[in-house]
């Protein structure tokens, strides 16, 4: 495999600013017309976006170690918003109890944001890279709906049953899931033209087109060497 790639580290980039900034704004539950979300819906689809291109063109190895990049950059996040909220605020200063209740995570919610995060990330990464071995690397817009399927679902539930079970009412938390899931899934498709442009943009330009036919597909298969070789 190329270890001179141009563009990944740009693509990387994209994926873990989207996790983090989608993380912070899911803190608020948005309504609209008969639609409940949390607020990093409107954003959080675009990761799976830049996994799937990640995993099309680069293969599942380099997607794994970009997962658990990300993986690491998110728990980063929520310690120091955490230790921010927990020191003593300055005096005159008035906004604590602002930053507690928009910034003040709990080790709940980060559970349920890391675990959803994890476990639907790797579906969507290992079913397409799957899919692509099985259809010969046809029908790529099979490979990037059909991957986010499972793993926007198992995301969407895991998070929000997690996150707000015992403290929304059980009919919110269904259609927070049925809301969140139906964008998620409805953001893949709108974009799925735009995904296959920096799909053969990349292949062309990074000369790769990956296919898992011999891959170890276990999430923490040599993590240590995942997380600082190529």
């Amino acid at each position: 495999m190329n270890n001179n790639y141009r563009y990944l580290g740009i693509i990387s980039t994209f994926f873990v600013v989207v996790l983090i900034v989608s993380n912070i704004a899911s803190t608020k539950i948005i309504g609209w017309q008969w639609l409940a979300f949390d607020g990093g819906t409107l954003l959080f689809p675009f990761s799976y976006i830049f996994g799937d291109i990640l995993t099309e063109v680069y293969g599942y190895k380099q997607s794994r170690r970009v997962i658990w990049l990300g993986f690491g950059s998110a728990i980063l996040m929520s310690l120091m918003l955490m230790m921010v909220g927990a020191l003593p605020p300055a005096p005159g200063w008035e906004n604590q109890s602002a930053y507690e209740k928009i910034l003040g995570l709990t080790p709940r919610l980060v559970i349920a944001s890391l675990l959803a995060y994890l476990i639907g990330s790797f579906s969507n990464s290992i079913i397409l890279a799957k899919l692509k071995v099985w259809t010969n690397g046809r029908w790529l817009w099979l490979r990037t709906i059909g991957s986010t399927v499972v793993g926007e679902f198992l995301d969407s539930v895991i998070f929000v049953v997690l996150a707000f079970g015992g403290i929304l009412s059980w009919p919110l938390i269904g259609a927070v899931i049925l809301s969140n899931y139906f964008l998620k899934t409805a953001i893949e498709i709108i974009f799925t033209p735009i995904t296959y442009r920096l799909v053969n943009f990349l292949k062309r330009q990074e000369g790769e087109d990956y296919y898992d036919k011999a891959t170890n597909f276990n999430p923490f298969g040599g993590l240590k060497r995942i997380l600082f070789k190529s």
